[in-house]
């Protein structure tokens, strides 16, 4: 009767919780509770203005494209193309510091089991693409052994995460934020934090 995923290791969640639990508990109330908000909120990329905060629970996820890095090579991702997947949208304050390689990296570990939820992860940092390429092939590659199973996207300039509502306009940068959004692209669930958890917490 749960359907979620358990706690992805950016995100600060109570111990028995998790990004697989939780998709699980989420599939199976968006299942009784279905909302029935429809239509599409875009957030642009590039030339966006400062926008308010759209993000909410029971409403539609603010769509957006994104410029992203995976399996070696460039890509644009829209986040409406994953319509019809659970997506755990993950927000981190950027590449090559301390924490977040061996984040990453536990998470990289479990993704077969997210993806068994038929659930798709997105990482997200105001770095560049090309930022994301080279902390892929000097660190992550050294400590996921199959690839980076997942895309890295670039919030250039924090648009995305304005709208989203974790861009912190002092530092620059996005933080730490977790959206899993259900296959009908409703925002089932919102998590902000500041402090790191093990992977191993969430098990």
């Amino acid at each position: 009767l749960v359907c979620l995923l358990s706690v992805f290791v950016f995100f600060f969640f109570p111990a028995e919780d998790g990004i697989l639990s939780r998709i699980r508990w989420l599939e199976f109330r968006s299942g009784l509770f279905r909302s029935s908000a429809s239509g599409k909120v875009k957030a642009e990329t590039e030339n966006a203005p400062q926008s308010p905060v759209m993000a909410r629970v029971g409403s539609p996820a603010p769509d957006f494209q994104a410029p992203a890095y995976q399996d070696g090579g460039f890509k644009n991702i829209k986040l409406s193309d994953f319509k019809g997947k659970w997506v755990v949208l993950c927000f981190y304050p950027g590449d090559f510091t301390f924490v977040w390689p061996t984040e990453i990296a536990s998470v990289g570990a479990k993704y077969d089991e997210i993806s068994k939820l038929d659930a798709q992860v997105l990482a997200m940092s105001v770095d560049s693409r090309f930022s994301h390429k080279i902390w892929d092939q000097t660190e992550l590659s050294k400590m996921i052994p199959k690839g980076l199973p997942f895309p890295l996207l670039s919030d250039a300039g924090g648009n995305i995460g304005k709208i989203y509502g974790v861009y912190d306009a002092k530092g620059g940068v996005d933080i730490r934020g977790r959206f899993i959004i259900d296959p009908d692209g409703v925002i089932q669930e919102i998590g902000r934090a500041h402090v790191w958890t093990p992977v191993t917490e969430y098990d």
